[in-house]
């Protein structure tokens, strides 16, 4: 079993396909990565030999923040900025949207569940 970065990497999938499970390489990077160490896209993570996971595991550790340190770092600028109280920092306390986007309607996944109000049943119309 391939471990990068403390992700243990699927056997079954394309290199190119299995770096993604780390946390902060995306298609892009993965792809830059294959082409640097010239390792061919149609490889499988279990076809590669100790002596190729050795040299991505260090191209990663050289050239990218991932897994913890990156997770580290994002939780520690949404902090700052909480910490500042600025806007965006109140939005992010809240939870809501941060980008701009409306919350009258739309905002269900960040805003989680809607609630139901209490003692807002309607009584009927009387005559």
């Amino acid at each position: 079993m391939a471990r990068i970065a403390g992700v243990n990497i699927p056997q079954n999938k394309l290199v190119h396909i299995g770096l993604t499970y780390i946390y902060g390489i995306g298609n892009k990077f993965s792809n830059e990565i294959c082409k640097s160490l010239e390792i061919p896209k149609s490889k499988r993570v279990n076809e590669l030999t100790d002596d190729q996971i050795l040299k991505i595991r260090e191209y990663i550790d050289q050239k990218f923040t991932v897994e913890g340190d990156l997770r580290r770092e994002n939780s520690l600028s949404i902090k700052r900025l909480i910490d500042l109280a600025t806007y965006r920092g109140s939005r992010h306390r809240k939870k809501l949207p941060v980008r701009g986007q409306r919350t009258r309607c739309n905002a269900r996944t960040r805003k989680g569940k809607a609630i139901a109000i209490a003692g807002k049943k309607l009584t009927p119309l009387k005559k």
